[in-house]
């Protein structure tokens, strides 16, 4: 395409901005070249059209008309010179399911190294039901699943939003969240069988301050996960299940992870899952930290294990069982937790002998388990919990705690 044709895809506009008024560009990416037919590969119809955004020296828009975009392994990348809005409203993005055409483990769609960007609608197909059933985690973290893509990564973002977006069967995560600072997520969708292997819809790792305000997630994991470096995240009005729940961790697998401090989860429901709120960390850790960590207001409906503290976290038996985790939990608080659990024990606190939970706050926790074998009960280890306001079940018998 030549450089004229290219010039005629630059649209200029004026947006007003403290009373100054500035002159950017609105690049359409059907006028770069897209067909969005959904069949066409518009890969490189992207990369152009972003390359012209990211040198623009105003702020400045990407515009994603309705329609379909088969779009391969992708990486929008900064840094670039000014804000950039990426305005995908109605349109659908199609990933490849030939697993070859994954070249990077940087995930399918890829923002990176940007600052003050706004991703705004869009729903990502990541078509992922044939990578689900070659996924292999249940027998080593070392196979396929680690090279899965992720439908969207967010990777080193400053100051940015992304809303309105919908993911549908991501072959792993829906959406990973990694060394960003100042991010807001809101109005998300996440999509996925509740029998798809390690789709995640929200994973957030080694970032600060993030927001995720408003989101319905139906998946195969954690519909929220936090992982190690995770400081000052605030999860708020989150519709979960299907699912895994919402977990901080697992923390404490490898060596060198960063301390998670600050998380806050409020204003939630979950139906249906596997578990409720729940920390996790792994046995025979190295030492770390996780601090700060308050979950409140949160309504459970038929949900397996609603509060959960698990340091013996083990799953396929990966680990050294029986040598205590070195992970040191504190400041945690569950307030207002509420609803209805499909386990007897609806409240488990299983913490290191090793380093015992510290400054565990419960208040006015009401769960009840319907089931035929008795009422709700909960289990403690290796933790003096303060209690406040009327708890049911009853937290944590004297006798049996720590």
């Amino acid at each position: 395409m030549g450089s004229k044709v290219i010039q005629a895809a630059l649209i200029f506009f004026s947006v007003s901005y403290l009373g100054a008024t500035v002159q950017g560009i609105e690049v359409d990416v059907k006028k770069s070249g897209a067909k969005a037919d959904g069949k066409s590969d518009d890969t490189a119809a992207f990369k152009k059209a972003w390359d012209e955004v990211c040198k623009a020296t105003e702020p400045s828009t990407l515009t994603v008309p309705e329609g379909k975009y088969m779009v391969g392994q992708i990486g929008f990348l900064g840094p670039c010179k000014s804000a950039i809005t990426f305005n995908a409203e109605g349109a659908e993005f199609i990933a490849p399911t030939d697993l070859s055409q994954f070249k990077t483990r940087s995930g399918w769609i890829l923002f990176s190294m940007i600052k003050d960007l706004t991703v705004s609608g869009g729903t990502m197909n990541g078509q992922g039901s044939a990578a689900w059933k070659i996924n292999n985690c249940n027998k080593s973290f070392d196979g396929n699943c680690r090279n899965l893509p992720i439908n969207l990564n967010l990777g080193t973002l400053t100051n940015s939003v992304v809303k309105g977006i919908t993911s549908v069967d991501s072959k792993f995560f829906h959406m990973n969240v990694i060394q960003c600072k100042n991010l807001t997520l809101s109005k998300i969708t996440i999509t996925a069988p509740g029998d798809s292997a390690n789709t995640d819809g929200i994973h957030i790792g080694r970032s600060n301050g993030v927001t995720v305000n408003g989101a319905d997630i139906k998946t195969g994991d954690d519909c929220i996960s936090f992982g190690d470096g995770s400081q000052q995240v605030t999860v708020e009005n989150v519709k979960c299940g299907p699912g895994h729940g919402i977990s901080i961790g697992s923390l404490g697998k490898y060596p060198n992870e960063q301390p998670v401090m600050g998380v806050t989860v409020k204003h939630c429901t979950l139906s249906n899952t596997l578990n409720g709120v729940r920390i996790k960390t792994w046995p025979a850790s190295p030492n770390g930290v996780a601090t700060g960590m308050h979950f409140e207001d949160v309504t459970m409906d038929n949900v397996s294990n609603p509060i959960l503290i698990d340091q013996e976290y083990c799953p396929w038996n990966q680990c050294k069982t029986g040598v205590p985790s070195k992970i040191k939990i504190s400041d945690v608080s569950f307030k207002d937790i509420k609803g209805t659990s499909a386990t007897k024990v609806a409240v488990k606190l299983l913490c290191s002998p090793g380093v015992p939970c510290d400054k565990v706050e419960l208040s006015g926790v009401n769960l009840e388990y319907k089931g035929t074998n008795g009422s709700a009960i909960s289990e403690c280890d290796n933790v003096k919990p303060t209690l406040s306001g009327k708890n049911s079940p009853a937290i944590c018998d004297a006798a049996k705690a720590a």
